[in-house]
């Protein structure tokens, strides 16, 4: 399943890197290497990996900061590590737009296991037909085959994750979604990880849309049940 999928590893544990390149190579992933945080940036221009694995603790500017630059020319999945279990290293990474987090240390078969299940999510996940026109709310557009979603007609630049979060929203417009079903819907039934990682992507998501979770043009939240749209009655 693995043929023609790049991974590109960035840790500056030199020996960690050898070990979870041979895990992946084994796999049959085209892997490439990169321990600072200046590499990391320029081999994932280059290499223009599926799949990075990121460290946070980097030389040079850490992961963080590496994140965000990728994020402006790479939709690649993104796992970011991080070696202290705090909440705000997890939020900060997802708020860069890394797509899941694991903290080491942490087995090597568990770390592809993350791998396997987010390759396994399709570029566009939400079932809808290849007829589907583009979806229209309260100002809100999205077209799913064009992958371009627009507020007011102005085009609003989203991740891969947070473009396909708003696609499962705007595809049961009516319907208060769970978390667990829009990690089914965005990342697959597969996934493995701490669920919260939706609320962190729909902070990013409200912020880029310019909606206000306090008085919510388009995205509401419901307490205890989960996330769904504004209708306008």
């Amino acid at each position: 399943m693995a043929d023609g999928l790049r991974v590109l590893v960035v840790d500056d544990e030199v020996p960690l890197t050898a070990v979870i390149s041979s895990y992946l190579v084994r796999e049959g992933f085209d892997v490439a290497l990169a321990h600072t945080g200046q590499d990391a940036v320029d081999v994932a221009r280059s290499h223009r990996p599926d799949l990075i694995v990121l460290d946070l603790m980097l030389p040079g500017f850490d992961g963080i900061e590496a994140c965000r630059l990728i994020r402006q020319f790479s939709d690649a999945y993104i796992i970011m590590l991080t070696a202290r279990d705090e909440e705000v290293d997890k939020v900060l990474g997802l708020t860069m737009g890394a797509d899941d987090y694991l903290v080491k240390p942490f087995s090597p078969r568990e770390l592809i296991a993350r791998v396997r299940a987010m390759l396994r999510r399709p570029r566009s996940s939400i079932p809808l037909s290849a007829t589907q026109a583009p979806m229209t709310i309260v100002g809100l557009t999205v077209d799913v085959q064009a992958r371009t979603t627009l507020v007011d007609g102005n085009e609003v630049i989203l991740t891969r994750t947070e473009f396909d979060l708003l696609a499962a929203m705007m595809a049961r417009p009516h319907a208060v979604l769970t978390r667990r079903q829009l990690i089914e819907a965005v990342w697959g039934p597969g996934w493995v990880g701490d669920e919260h990682v939706v609320d962190v992507h729909i902070g990013h998501l409200r912020t880029k849309l310019q909606d206000d979770a306090s008085d919510p043009r388009f995205i509401r939240t419901v307490r205890a049940v989960g996330y769904g749209l504004v209708i306008q009655t």
